[in-house]
């Protein structure tokens, strides 16, 4: 996860580069991740998809809703189960006390509830949010990043960063602007 791979106590928290289109950033990817760097960063006015990709990351999102259902599932069944053959076992009309398709819908219910719950949870936690301010907010330039423009960020917690090399090689990728990231 993101706050526990990154070093508080570097002063600088990356190289940011500034570009006027997805194509021209799609290709900034494609080339930082060539030259052997992982953690990157992408900013786009819009959805991108083909940037997801090109970064390389993967979701653990959908294991952890998986498993939220299955739990939801679970404690759906194994509630209506303890309720009707533990705690008040009645039987009605010749019925077994464990009467399972009288189960589906509540444990149907509850594997929706806690899918949910664990999809808006888990997206919070991945994202790490709540996160009121971050590095890039002390950058003027990436105002535009919810507007027209599209930054590529190299972490410092890269194996391969140095600020100077990170920077003479997003240079070389023609960008509109380069920045450096005070850690703040």
């Amino acid at each position: 996860m993101f706050w526990r791979d990154h070093k508080i106590d570097t002063p600088c928290f990356g190289v940011l580069a500034e570009f006027p289109d997805g194509a021209s950033l799609l290709e900034a990817i494609e080339k930082t991740r060539a030259a052997g760097y992982e953690k990157l960063e992408a900013y786009t006015p819009l959805p991108m998809h083909d940037v997801w990709h090109a970064l390389g990351h993967k979701s653990r999102l959908p294991e952890l809703v998986l498993c939220g259902g299955i739990v939801g599932a679970l404690v759906g069944f194994g509630m209506q189960y303890f309720a009707s053959v533990v705690h008040y076992p009645l039987n009605v009309g010749g019925r077994p006390l464990n009467s399972w398709p009288s189960f589906i819908i509540i444990t149907f219910e509850l594997t929706i509830l806690f899918a949910a719950a664990t999809a808006v949870l888990g997206m919070l936690a991945l994202n790490g949010l709540p996160r009121p301010h971050h590095p890039l907010f002390e950058i003027d330039e990436f105002e535009q990043a919810s507007a027209d423009r599209f930054f590529l960020l190299i972490l410092a917690h890269d194996p391969l960063f140095e600020l100077g090399n990170a920077t003479a090689f997003l240079s070389e990728l023609a960008p509109l602007s380069l920045s450096e990231v005070p850690n703040a």
